[in-house]
């Protein structure tokens, strides 16, 4: 089935608010929404509540963090949601970065592709009922098992950028998260995630025709995202090396203004969706039509009403 997803919740709109247009949803053509989990609310709780008022979307995590809760726990949070949400919940897990493990979780961020699989591995064995006792490279767990098993266990994606994480989610995982990539990038991503697992990517979208004011939000989101070294990585894998030195030198110097001037506006319009809904459904069309399963739209705040936007971006 063709698949078109939201992400909730929205800046500036009360959770308990998102009744409405979660339970339309459906009616206008998204099949998923997704979550985030960064300084704002937690992965689960709008999911929860989402499983609820629309009980026929899917849903996932994009992404919940494998350093910050232990193992027990994420499986705890993802088989509650697995009950809510039977058959209909995907749990996305994945390394997050630095700055939120260990400036805001005070947890090291070490080792992030081992333990990344460890996680995935344990996750597997506990969603499925088994009793869990393990020594894995990572973390060791003694005698864990679930008391509320899901049916059916959730799949589990990976938040992958690059072929190392890429082939993990391949061999081990039921697909890979991507963000951060234009619609020209997808093929490159399925050169190595290969053709048949599940791609998502959550996708910028700022749905307005004031070009200037999209690209000067753009570049502020580039320079905050892209000048973190595993991004900045996925960039120079894909090809964006060269064009975004200025960016990293003047960050680097300390001067985030000139940062963002350094950002080309053909890289801003790569990687933000912006214009009319029209144009903007298009573009995320576009994703899809390069090989991505999964667009998961990530509403940029433009000053209008983020519900009629989302209606207005509704697939054709």
């Amino acid at each position: 089935m063709n698949r078109w997803g939201i992400t909730i919740p929205f800046t500036g709109v009360p959770l308990a608010a998102h009744r409405e247009l979660v339970q339309e949803l459906p009616d206008l053509g998204y099949t998923d929404a997704w979550s985030a989990e960064t300084a704002g609310t937690d992965a689960f709780s709008p999911l929860l509540l989402a499983s609820q008022w629309a009980p026929s979307l899917r849903l996932g995590t994009a992404i919940v963090p494998v350093y910050t809760r232990g193992p027990g726990l994420l499986a705890m949070s993802a088989a509650t949601l697995a009950e809510c949400a039977p058959g209909r919940f995907v749990l996305g897990i994945g390394t997050s970065s630095p700055v939120i493990v260990e400036g805001w979780n005070a947890t090291e961020f070490a080792e992030p592709f081992a333990k990344t699989r460890d996680t995935l591995r344990f996750l597997r064995a506990a969603l499925a009922g088994e009793k869990v006792t393990e020594k894995y490279p990572t973390f060791s767990v003694s005698k864990f098992r679930l008391e509320r098993i899901p049916d059916p266990a959730p799949p589990i994606m990976l938040a992958a950028l690059r072929p190392g994480m890429l082939k993990l989610a391949a061999k081990e995982a039921d697909g890979a998260i991507t963000n951060w990539l234009a619609p020209t990038d997808v093929p490159k991503v399925r050169e190595v995630l290969g053709q048949e697992p599940e791609l998502a990517a959550r996708i910028f979208v700022c749905p307005t025709e004031d070009a200037d004011a999209a690209r000067g939000l753009g570049r502020l989101l580039i320079s905050s995202y892209l000048t973190v070294p595993v991004y900045a990585k996925f960039h120079d894998w894909l090809g964006r090396e060269e064009i975004l030195a200025p960016m990293h030198r003047a960050w680097a110097a300390g001067d985030r203004k000139a940062a963002n001037e350094a950002i080309p506006d053909e890289v801003v319009d790569d990687l933000i969706v912006h214009g009319s809904p029209e144009a903007c459904r298009e573009r995320v069309q576009s994703y899809v039509d390069n090989g991505l399963t999964t667009p998961v739209i990530a509403l940029l705040p433009t000053g209008g009403d983020p519900f009629e936007q989302v209606r207005a971006l509704r697939p054709n």
